[in-house]
């Protein structure tokens, strides 16, 4: 058995190697990504959903960990690239909390009359007409847009992530970034870039 010790102060690679011959080790891997991955499956599905979510990941991973590129110290972006497929699996719910979310722009917010009054977009005004835009990208432009917003992933890891070059992830993201602040009425939620004068 491996000290407790060791397994923190192994990286995500050494770990799914010491599995090929000690599948129990991968559950260190799991320890340690599990509630990152059913936090970004339980904003893009739901938490109703986000357990089995993680549960498929963490499945799909195990079964073709001798094919994880050692060379990653990292295994978030290839967890992350797996969820994405699983979450493609599941798409049909997500599209489904989209659009209920969407409806919801309209809804009366409770509080006083001048909270409510006030104009500016919070967090929550903003919530509806995001996911409005988000059901108006394809499968793949709401991948990636996600993948990058809601995880810390940098633009590489993300490519590893999706399987595309990082020059293609950077030019998507500016088109994505520009077409949902047009939907959004010019405010940019996902703003690491300077708005377009």
């Amino acid at each position: 058995m491996v000290a407790v010790h060791e397994v923190s102060d192994t990286d995500d690679s050494t770990l799914i190697g010491r599995s090929l011959d000690d599948p129990e080790s991968f559950a260190a891997l799991f320890d340690r990504h599990a509630d990152e991955i059913h936090r970004y499956a339980a904003r893009r599905l739901g938490p109703e959903t986000a357990e089995d979510v993680t549960g498929e990941v963490f499945l799909v991973a195990f079964r073709r960990r001798a094919r994880y590129d050692r060379t990653w110290p990292d295994a978030r972006p290839w967890l992350y690239g797996i969820a994405t497929k699983v979450v493609a699996q599941h798409r049909r719910t997500e599209r489904r909390r989209n659009h209920a979310m969407a409806r919801m722009a309209g809804a009366e917010r409770p509080g006083s009359f001048d909270e409510r009054s006030v104009e500016r977009v919070t967090a929550e005004q903003l919530q509806p007409r995001l996911a409005r835009a988000l059901t108006r990208l394809n499968a793949a432009e709401r991948d990636l847009l996600l993948l990058v917003a809601w995880t810390d992933l940098t633009y590489e890891e993300a490519a590893i992530a999706l399987g595309v070059p990082v020059g293609t992830v950077r030019s998507r993201l500016h088109r994505l970034r520009v077409k949902v602040r047009r939907a959004l009425g010019g405010n940019h939620p996902f703003a690491e870039e300077p708005q377009d004068g």
